[in-house]
């Protein structure tokens, strides 16, 4: 089959094909193997029973790549059986339904329209296609912080070469233990030139574990954008990947412009997926980078229809051929979180971790580098341990069969993390570990 051929058949290979698409009706899963059945959430130790996890270690690194739950898993072999089998029908049968339902599933977990969301493979291939996307005239100003990740600043650091645009980083806090909702506002505020364009932000910073007080920034902007024609208005633009999933908030109640983040974190999604959430309004600012396969985007190149018909998200979902069980599979993990309850989650997650830093505070030895409060951290915690590196402590950590992690960052702290498959026993089995480093 010629390729534009194969192309027109309107497949949408790799795109989100959503509700609106005439004709685009949910096709059914293959019959055999059968559809995988809802996950148990009665109980955290049932949830927990859902992961083929050894248990040989006290792992408190959960946020680096989480593995993933029965339900995620049936699905990838649902849709890899059917791959296997016939990839042409399973691409055919298959790839704008399942694409559909992830959007659908993502949106209702999200609160937001399914039209305004691109899937992606992880939160570093979103922050470079948000901000490599970005619209800056020569003179604006990106304003970010020296607190971010590579993948952030690195992004950032190549849209100004190739624009002209600056890029300036601002310091949001000195000792992230004692940062403040107040002080963190105060700064960004400060900061804002008029030239300011995008401000490019991080939900819960891994160097430090400090929780960005984003809708406070959010409401602090509407001031300064009240005052400035569209074009000129400061777009807030947020890497969520450890705040998704562990916080209770929705995207509507951030009040960001842009939201990015991998759900192979605290989603326990499949590995390899993502997306980035745009408000419908702010689209317009970012340039496709990669060519989508959304089914109507190959009847442009057929000249059928206009290209402003077609929804933003899915314009700049990235076309090609994926990793498309996985991909498929996605709305499994948003739907897993809907029935163990956002506010269950947060909740647990919280408790966990504040279990964990009480212990820690305690210690004389050791120097928390994580607000105590539940408003300014998530489940992230960094530390130091007196007259040890960081890199030693994880080491002998390990050694004690307890993981943890180094930020790897200029700053260097040792990290843990609990999440929803810790338990409390797990904070005790660590913390006893880190006592015994005095």
């Amino acid at each position: 089959m010629h390729r534009r051929d194969f192309l027109r058949t309107g497949l949408a290979l790799g795109g989100a094909a959503l509700a609106s698409t005439p004709g685009c009706a949910t096709a059914p899963l293959p019959a055999n193997p059968s559809q995988p059945a809802p996950a148990s959430t009665d109980s955290w130790a049932a949830f927990r029973a859902g992961f083929d996890r050894t248990h040989d270690e006290v792992d408190l690194s959960g946020f680096l790549l989480a593995p993933h739950h029965r339900s995620v898993r049936e699905a990838i072999e649902v849709y890899r059986r059917a791959l296997d089998a016939n990839p042409f029908k399973a691409l055919k049968d298959y790839s704008r339904a399942a694409d559909t339902e992830t959007c659908r599933a993502a949106a209702s977990y999200l609160d937001v329209k399914p039209e305004e969301i691109a899937i992606t493979t992880s939160t570093t291939m979103g922050l470079g296609l948000v901000y490599g996307g970005l619209k800056l005239r020569e003179g604006q100003e990106v304003l970010t912080t020296p607190h971010e990740h590579y993948s952030t600043d690195t992004s950032l650091r190549l849209r100004a070469e190739r624009t002209g645009a600056t890029l300036r980083h601002v310091s949001l806090y000195t000792r992230p233990e004692a940062a403040s909702e107040g002080e963190i506002v105060q700064a960004l505020l400060s900061a804002i030139t008029p030239r300011t364009r995008v401000l490019a932000l991080t939900w819960v910073h891994s160097c430090s574990g400090v929780k960005l007080p984003i809708r406070a920034i959010s409401d602090a902007l509407a001031g300064v954008n009240g005052n400035r024609a569209g074009e000129d208005r400061v777009l807030l633009c947020v890497d969520g990947v450890h705040g998704l999933g562990s916080e209770v908030e929705t995207l509507p109640q951030l009040g960001c412009d842009f939201f990015i983040a991998g759900c192979h974190k605290w989603m326990f999604g499949p590995r390899g997926t993502g997306f980035i959430w745009g408000r419908t309004s702010a689209w317009d600012v970012l340039t496709p980078t990669i060519p989508t396969f959304y089914s109507p985007a190959v009847r442009i190149w057929a000249k059928d229809i206009p290209p402003q018909e077609l929804p933003p998200g899915p314009l700049r979902s990235p076309g090609g051929f994926h990793a498309f069980e996985h991909r498929w599979a996605l709305g499994k993990a948003f739907e897993l979180h809907q029935r163990l309850g956002r506010s269950r989650v947060t909740e647990r997650i919280h408790a966990l971790n504040r279990q964990a830093k009480e212990e820690l505070t305690k210690m004389r030895h050791v120097r928390l580098r994580t607000p105590m409060a539940d408003e300014l951290s998530a489940g992230i915690i960094c530390f130091e341990v007196e007259g040890r590196k960081p890199d030693e402590v994880v080491h002998l950590l390990e050694q004690k069969r307890v993981i943890a992690t180094e930020t790897p960052y200029a700053t260097k702290y040792v990290r843990i993390s609990l999440g929803l498959l810790n338990t409390p026993e797990d904070v005790e089995a660590g913390m006893r570990e880190i006592r015994a480093l005095a």
